[in-house]
């Protein structure tokens, strides 16, 4: 039998020495990161995706081997395990599989079988259903079983209960259940109808039928979330006589006495257990599945969006669009400082208009305003066209940005809002949120719940822990790549670096207030309750800008700053030419000794040098800078201005399992169907693109009154 970690070696196609390296470290407490970023040698170079997946394929398992042995011990509770019984529940490789094996064994409810045993026919039913060659007629077999006191009063009652339990000893058969689980997922439709005679947003669904095997993920989701609204019935489909075929193949021996009857009690097998039940495992199953993949898109679409590249060190105005209770702003400085509020009302009327530009002109000119972040929500296309209008009289040197302002309400009436800016009423919050996601994303981003930043579909109907576990992985996985400088950094960031938590990120700002600013990575080890395990996990993400030691503001981890010193000396530079940034020629030194002969030397591996080495050339880079900078803007459009065959620029905002939602800057996102986005066959956008990308667009289709927008990234490319 294959070992855990010969398992998901095979899964992954990895070494298994590399999986069991993962499953060590893991089981010592070590973190994604972590594990990614400083045991590379140890992995094969794993990235944290890989080590995720990695991590969750050992729970199951594991859960699998747990239950397993509880399954064994219930059977030999029973005194029914059998060598050939415990062989098959070791070869499971899924629950599924293994609780169809247990099924026949699981503690019932009174059934209609359980009854019809009470009174004593469970014999009968064993030689019916054997079907051997000299089994009397059933009617002469079953007289022998009639018996009034036990309630068995007639031949009928008899054989009536002998049927009841072939029925259940057929549905629960695990080959049985298996063929036609199989049968079910190339064959099954599902089906949906009105429940409704009133229009929805589910009418593409009012007469839909698909082959399960042939279904989007998108297509369940709605489906279930239309039968949960009362607007759809839904049924799962299947040609009963062929699954009966199947069945009867199965468990009919041709020419017995009790041919007709083992077929009577499989037809009853299958309409009353088997279908019910195969129907609600189908069901599961797809949203399960559905499940599985919108939350793989959420973690695919968040990732980008988190990594977005920050526009650093810019004076920023943000503007939080809205009507009734006016246009709420914020200018920041190049830290996220606040440097001044007000509430404008632009959408009042044209004279308020004037009067909103004319305030935040004044702003403007006042605090040397570069950028403007225009939150995406309600009344953002009078507030955009308020924004050009005034930077055309201001005469230019200012661009404005439409900021995704998902989930900047939930983060501005929390507890924590409260804590970081008592002194200001909710509404401005956001308006600060608004400005700081254009300076730093990943930094304002993290202190919102990652359910609430609104990047896939359907995201309130998915398992809600495991989609908050995945994307709190992703959040960490983002915090730790780009690292994080322990002097400005917010406790909301401080607890997503790797081995930190609530707590330990508390501690290290009020540190941090009452010792003044870290001043190198040792001093990280006096924060109350930071032990060693966790400067272990944490000290290589945490930066000290400040530190007199240049390798405490970088990615080279405290353990590997002799093997940095070393290769140094090798090449013949000191730790003064990586903070004069003159190491040019290192890369091509380092050719000339040998890779490997210098990360012997240096007792580390190849990977951890290569780490090194970039870590050297660029203290304290932030790989968010390599990226394509933020879509700046100075005009606005109108849906009305659009025609098709134009072209236009636009950042991508949602990556869903039809197609790509693209910002163009007309505030209604335009659509391009996944048949539009490029010229060779991919399953999925996200294949071609991600949230953040800024993409070349043809304007197709426009439908003023829907306010639909199509558009096409592969007729843009030729």
């Amino acid at each position: 039998m294959k070992t855990i970690s010969e398992i998901i070696a095979g899964e992954l196609n990895r070494e298994v020495s590399h999986v069991e390296n993962v499953i060590a470290l893991l089981d010592e407490g070590n973190t994604i990161p972590f594990i990614a970023r400083y045991r590379k040698e140890l992995h094969g170079a794993m990235d944290d995706t890989a080590l995720r997946t990695l991590q969750e394929r050992l729970e199951y398992l594991r859960n699998l081997n747990e239950r397993k042995e509880t399954v064994k011990k219930s059977i030999i509770e029973q005194e029914k395990m059998t060598e050939e019984l415990e062989k098959a529940i070791d070869d499971c490789e899924t629950l599924a599989a293994l609780e169809d094996i247990y099924r026949p064994y699981k503690p019932k409810r009174r059934t209609r079988a359980t009854i019809a045993k009470e009174k004593g026919l469970e014999m009968l039913a064993n030689a019916l259903f054997a079907q051997t060659p000299d089994l009397p007629e059933p009617e002469i077999l079953a007289a022998d079983y009639v018996d009034a006191e036990k309630g068995v009063e007639t031949v009928e009652d008899a054989l009536a209960g002998a049927s009841d339990i072939i029925a259940e000893m057929i549905s629960d058969d695990a080959a049985i259940r298996k063929t036609l689980r199989e049968f079910i997922s190339k064959n099954a439709l599902l089906v949906s109808s009105a429940d409704t005679e009133e229009d929805s947003v589910y009418r593409l669904y009012y007469d839909f039928s698909q082959r399960i095997d042939k279904l989007q993920g998108h297509q369940i989701l709605a489906v279930n979330r239309g039968e949960k609204e009362g607007f759809l019935k839904v049924s799962v489909e299947l040609d009963r006589e062929l699954a009966l075929q199947k069945l009867r193949r199965a468990v009919i021996v041709p020419g017995s006495r009790a041919m007709s009857f083992v077929r009577s009690a499989a037809e009853d097998a299958y309409d009353r257990l088997i279908w019910p039940s195969m129907e609600r495992e189908t069901r599961n199953t797809l949203t399960e599945q559905a499940n599985e993949g919108a939350i793989r898109m959420f973690a695919l679409n968040l990732k980008p969006l988190l990594m977005q590249p920050p526009v650093k060190g810019k004076v920023t105005m943000g503007l939080d669009p809205g009507y009734a209770h006016g246009c709420k702003v914020a200018v920041v400085d190049g830290t996220g400082k606040v440097l001044d509020t007000a509430v404008v009302y632009p959408t009042f009327s044209e004279g308020r208009k004037k009067e909103a530009i004319r305030t935040l002109s004044a702003m403007i000119r006042k605090w040397g305003v570069e950028h403007l972040a225009i939150g995406n929500g309600t009344a953002s296309r009078e507030t955009e066209q308020m924004a050009v209008e005034m930077l055309s009289e201001l005469g230019g040197g200012q661009s404005y940005a439409m900021v995704n302002e998902a989930g900047a309400s939930v983060y501005s009436a929390s507890k924590l809002a409260a804590e970081e800016f008592p002194d200001y009423d909710v509404n401005l919050r956001s308006a600060v949120s608004i400005a700081r996601r254009l300076q730093d994303p990943l930094a304002e981003l993290v202190k919102i719940d990652p359910m609430a930043i609104g990047v896939g579909q359907y995201q309130h109907d998915m398992p809600q822990n495991k989609l908050e576990e995945t994307l709190s992985g992703v959040v960490e996985d983002c915090v730790n790549a780009v690292g994080v400088d322990i002097n400005t950094a917010s406790p909301s960031l401080l607890q997503r670096v790797s081995g930190l938590n609530k707590t330990t990120a508390k501690n290290i700002v009020l540190y941090r207030e009452e010792n003044g600013i870290f001043t190198s990575r040792k001093q990280i080890n006096k924060v109350p309750k930071l032990g060693p395990k966790a400067f272990q996990q944490c000290a290589g993400f945490l930066r000290v800008p400040e530190s007199k030691q240049v390798l405490d503001n970088t990615g080279v981890h405290p353990e590997s700053y002799e093997a940095a010193e070393m290769l140094l000396t090798l090449c013949g530079y000191t730790l003064e030419d990586v903070t004069a940034g003159g190491l040019a020629l290192l890369p091509s030194k380092i050719k000339l000794i040998g890779e490997e002969k210098i990360a012997s030397e240096c007792g580390v591996g190849v990977p951890t040098l290569s780490d090194i080495v970039a870590e050297l050339m660029k203290p304290g880079r932030d790989p968010r800078d390599e990226l394509p900078p933020v879509l700046l803007r100075k005009d606005v459009l109108e849906i009305k201005d659009l025609k098709p065959g134009m072209e236009l620029m636009g950042t991508v905002r949602n990556v869903i399992d039809f197609g790509v939602f693209v910002d163009i800057g007309v505030h209604q996102d335009g659509l391009v169907h996944i048949s539009q986005v490029c010229d060779k066959f991919i399953r999925h956008p996200s294949e071609a693109v991600s949230v953040g990308d800024v993409v070349k667009v043809v304007v197709l289709e426009v439908d003023e009154k829907k306010h639909r927008i199509s558009l096409s990234m592969k007729q843009a490319a030729k």
